[in-house]
């Protein structure tokens, strides 16, 4: 079962609530944090959080499927609106790198990867993101070579990407930039020192020239050193260009083993229906007590006969019996030397204030 952003929501309400009996176990809970962490999901609500995550999950086996000669498949996410989204895109991003990373196995340093992701406008992902997420974005592409998970990201210009992201990506492309600016050279020298020196060629220069169809690449050698950059020729896709026709794209998608998998969304019952019913039920018993259970009376205070037999007086009630025991208990009191000096220091102030 995969859990939504209301189970969130839910569960950090119940937190909020129960924080002083949950911190004597886990530590101070501080309602400040609570609240930093709701107003987070606030946001990625706002983008469309709670249809993303959310049942059917992203099964990641689907990732890897091939077809009957063994080949692997293109998958392509229709991130167009995601993209709008950008705290929702790189949060995206960022759990499906992590769950990849946590699931697939170390397989070292393998020929080809079992996987590549390309991350188109890549400069979104990376606009106004705070710095928590970027550092975990760079650990995670860092890391997740090893597991035979190759990631590359698709921007216009190497300056939109952080350095400490860019640093971590072996592979590089780099088309052709133009430099008409001040700011323009200096986007182009960047680009050109994130290549490993190649002494037959001046990179500055080679960026600039590049027509179409070329690129200045550097790829992955043994052991994960990167080769020196070269001017290279890409070779034009061996497919359609252009966007597809809607009756072709709609029959792509009939035939795909995937179809109908994830056109239905899923809301089973977790954690939020079952908090939400413990709620209910403890409103009900708060407002409905019960039966309140019969009282019996009894006197509090008992008259003894002149020859010490115990008698009962007459059935009152509580509050006359309550009534009836402090006035005897005072006369009693009245009775004693104690009592009396009570009372004399009582009339005497009285008097004395008059």
């Amino acid at each position: 079962m995969n859990p939504t952003l209301k189970d969130l929501q839910a569960l950090l309400h119940v937190v909020g609530e129960t924080r002083a009996d949950l911190g004597m176990r886990y530590g101070n809970i501080a309602p400040a944090s609570i609240g930093a962490i709701q107003r987070r999901l606030l946001v990625l609500e706002g983008q469309g959080g709670d249809h993303l995550f959310g049942e059917p999950a992203l099964d990641l086996a689907d990732l890897f499927l091939t077809d009957a000669q063994g080949a692997g498949r293109i998958n392509i996410l229709a991130a167009d609106r995601l993209m709008q989204s950008p705290r929702l895109y790189a949060t995206f991003l960022l759990w499906l790198l992590s769950e990849l990373f946590e699931t697939l196995p170390e397989v070292g340093n393998p020929d080809k990867p079992r996987l590549v992701f390309f991350f188109d406008e890549a400069h979104l992902l990376f606009d106004d993101a705070p710095k928590a997420l970027v550092d975990k974005v760079e650990q995670v592409a860092r890391l997740i070579r090893s597991k035979g998970v190759g990631v590359f990201f698709v921007t216009q210009n190497p300056a939109d990407v952080p350095d400490d992201i860019l640093g971590q990506l072996g592979n590089r492309v780099q088309h052709a930039l133009r430099a008409f600016t001040a700011k323009d050279r200096r986007d182009l020298a960047q680009a050109a020192q994130n290549y490993r020196d190649n002494p037959r060629l001046n990179l500055e220069d080679a960026i600039r020239e590049v027509g179409t169809g070329e690129a200045v690449t550097s790829m992955l050698e043994a052991k994960g050193v990167p080769g020196m950059a070269e001017r290279t020729l890409i070779r034009p896709p061996s497919s359609h260009l252009g966007p597809i026709e809607p009756a072709a794209r709609a029959a792509l998608i009939a035939a795909s083993p995937l179809a109908g998998k994830y056109d239905t969304r899923l809301d089973r019952e977790s954690a939020f229906e079952i908090l939400q019913a413990r709620a209910d039920t403890a409103a009900r018993a708060a407002a409905d007590p019960g039966p309140v259970p019969e009282t019996r009376e009894f006197n509090s205070a008992r008259r003894y006969s002149a020859g010490g037999a115990a008698a009962a007086g007459p059935s009152r009630s509580r509050s006359d019996s309550v009534g009836a025991a402090f006035a005897k208990s005072f006369a009693r009191q009245l009775g004693t030397q104690s009592g009396r000096a009570l009372v004399r220091g009582v009339l005497g102030g009285l008097f004395r204030s008059r």
